[in-house]
């Protein structure tokens, strides 16, 4: 099994910064695909960024530019630098990681992220 437990979430006034973090633990292989998906009420959850363990990285249009995923594969973590954030991106933030091979998929808690003045 694996376990994924986000972190760095809060609230955050427009135009500030949030650093999310997401450690991975248990049965993880190599060949994986780590990101961040988001929930706001009402909404469904979406892509947010993902990275392989390649270090490829995709971003939705309203993450790029402003957002940053990174990965330490050799520790199973993967972040996500928020800049400029906006009231938009509240929303509750999941760290996902797909296995490659099996397609599982898994998903941390959630961390909520809320930008209000």
């Amino acid at each position: 099994q694996v376990q994924l437990v986000e972190s760095g979430g809060g609230l955050v006034q427009p135009g500030g910064s949030l650093r999310l973090s997401c450690a991975g633990s248990g049965s993880i292989f190599s060949l994986n695909v780590m990101g961040w998906y988001r929930q706001a009420p009402g909404k469904q959850r979406e892509l947010v960024a993902t990275v392989t363990s390649a270090g490829s990285t995709n971003y939705a249009d309203s993450a790029k530019g402003r957002f940053t995923i990174s990965r330490e594969n050799a520790k199973n973590t993967v972040s996500l630098q928020m800049n400029s954030l906006k009231p938009e991106d509240t929303a509750v933030y999941y760290c996902n990681l797909r296995d490659i091979f099996s397609q599982n998929n898994y998903w941390g808690q959630g961390t909520q992220v809320t930008v209000s003045s």
